[in-house]
């Protein structure tokens, strides 16, 4: 049987990956003479984190005290960082180079006016993932009223403060389904007296899930490459599975794993999540064309 592969156009690295990737590697090259400390890792993605260890970039969650001999620089990942994490690495005598994406930086912008406008704000977001603990943390900084829900059925736990409250604004991690923002919209229309919402899922990424799903739609079977640590990686697999048989693996070493689906499939479609580095697509995309 001959087998059609097709990689999706918008696969790999999106724009904020690239840029804290490449300005991290910039900054060691530049300053040989000064350590360089990630906090956090830089993107989910364990085989980036080890090349960046291998060139001397450290990656640590928290910053160690500042010593005389030697100046330091801490990057702050793309996911963003709470205000007291700034805090901490200036009054360590850090240097600090901020790679907090764009387009997170939007959303900790649209939290903040909310909050300040007087509205109960609902995150729409996992409540662990840092980018949504950085929103959290700079929107509370001017207020309290600050709710974290993945989900329609945890936001009805809130129900009675949401009613209370009548005046609800929304935000919602970059990386989340479209699906998962308009079941929430849905449930607080009713709910809410007043209600604001910024669709604030990037572009990138809903470009990214309208190309997959189109993929799957022509396929028997969708590989998603990417860490199963990153968000957007999980949430494509998630999509695509509703649409064809879908498989999310990290590396090409995973696929013996699925080797009875892929030898039965003749269209097969791969797509990766915005923190999968090309050459972990390539080695899919080669080991699919070359072992099946």
């Amino acid at each position: 049987m001959k087998k059609i592969i097709k990689l999706a156009k918008h696969a790999g690295f999106c724009y904020g990956v690239k840029r804290a990737v490449e300005t991290t590697k910039k900054l060691k090259s530049e300053n040989s003479d000064k350590e360089i400390f990630v906090l956090g890792e830089l993107i989910h993605n364990s085989h980036v984190i080890n090349e960046l260890s291998q060139l001397g970039i450290h990656t640590v969650d928290e910053l160690p005290c500042q010593n005389t001999c030697c100046a330091k620089i801490c990057v702050i990942r793309s996911h963003g960082a709470a205000p007291e994490v700034f805090d901490d690495a200036r009054n360590k005598g850090y240097e600090i180079v901020d790679l907090t994406c764009l387009d997170v930086k939007k959303v900790q912008q649209k939290a903040i006016q909310l909050v300040q406008e007087g509205f109960l704000l609902i995150i729409v977001g996992k409540p662990e993932h840092p980018e949504v603990c950085a929103i959290k943390a700079n929107a509370q900084t001017h207020g309290e009223n600050v709710i974290v829900a993945p989900d329609v059925e945890t936001l009805k736990t809130y129900e009675k403060q949401i009613r209370e409250h009548k005046r609800v604004g929304v935000v919602v991690q970059t990386t989340q389904r479209i699906e998962n923002l308009k079941n929430v919209v849905d449930y607080l229309l009713p709910v809410a007296k007043e209600l604001k919402i910024f669709n604030t899922i990037c572009a990138s990424t809903s470009l990214r899930q309208t190309e997959a799903k189109n993929l799957a739609k022509e396929s028997d079977l969708m590989i998603v490459v990417g860490s199963r640590k990153s968000a957007n990686t999980t949430h494509l697999a998630e999509i695509l599975a509703d649409i064809t048989k879908t498989v999310h693996i990290e590396t090409d070493d995973e696929l013996d794993n699925y080797k009875d689906l892929i030898i039965n499939a003749e269209n097969i479609g791969v797509t990766a999540g915005a923190s999968t580095p090309d050459s972990i697509i390539h080695n899919v995309i080669e080991k699919l064309n070359t072992k099946y």
